[in-house]
């Protein structure tokens, strides 16, 4: 009797786990499942975004009307000031790592855990085109989790040009404005191949605020992220020069 007594708590322990680990195992099985086919976007480019979708469902709500200007363009026909900007401002190591900064997204998690909330992202460009390719704008543990499959599933099928290009043709200029093409018509009357340096910072520090930010009117806040882009594709001059 004292042996079956003391095998109780192993037995019950046992239970648990194996209730903990079927539902777990289960969700994992499905996310797989569940994942785009990110290897089609190594020949074909999307028909639409989850961003897009989720700006047309905003608009129909609101009760009004939804317009998008988008004209896709490969990255050579991309001025190399816009690449270069786009990457300083946003993911300065994004040709060395393989989809996630991991200090950035330390910095981050500290930053949430003081606030108490998931506020800030530390994401590089391969999480943001995940995000607006294929997943909602809620902030969840969940959906951090499809986030990082994704990214890593991005950066295996893809090389680093086609998700620069992806994500510089899918990325929110403004309202209804997507892509660097429409991005340079809309805001300078200009093709994306002709975009100065100067025009290329002014896009880059808009990108964190689309719809918030214009480069025609020039606020202290996106003057201030105007001037950083500048100081940081000067940074970056500097070291391929030193490495060259």
């Amino acid at each position: 009797m004292r042996k079956s007594t003391k095998r109780r708590p192993h037995r019950l322990f046992l239970v648990l786990l194996v209730c903990l680990a079927l539902p777990c195992a289960a969700l994992g099985l499905l996310w797989l499942i569940t994942l785009p086919d990110v290897a089609a976007l190594r020949t074909t480019n999307p028909a639409t975004t989850a961003l897009m979708d989720l700006r047309q469902e905003q608009a129909k709500a609101s009760g009004m009307r939804f317009s998008r200007h988008w004209i896709w363009v490969p990255l050579s026909r991309m001025s190399p000031h816009l690449r270069r900007a786009v990457v300083a401002a946003e993911d300065a190591a994004f040709f060395t790592h393989e989809g996630f900064d991991w200090e950035g997204m330390k910095d981050a998690a500290l930053y949430d855990l003081e606030q108490g909330a998931l506020k800030r992202g530390g994401s590089t460009i391969t999480q943001q085109l995940a995000k607006n390719l294929y997943l909602s704008s809620e902030r969840s543990v969940l959906r951090k989790a499809q986030e990082a499959l994704i990214t890593r599933s991005l950066e295996q099928h893809l090389t680093k040009e086609r998700i620069l290009e992806l994500y510089l043709n899918v990325a929110e200029w403004g309202t209804g404005v997507y892509g660097a093409e429409a991005a340079a018509r809309h805001h300078f009357r200009k093709s994306a191949s002709e975009l100065t340096e100067d025009d290329a910072a002014w896009l880059a520090a808009i990108l964190p605020s689309p719809r918030r930010y214009d480069p025609l009117r020039k606020t202290t806040s996106l003057v201030r992220r105007y001037e950083r882009v500048l100081h940081r594709m000067s940074q970056s001059t500097r070291r391929q020069t030193r490495i060259d």
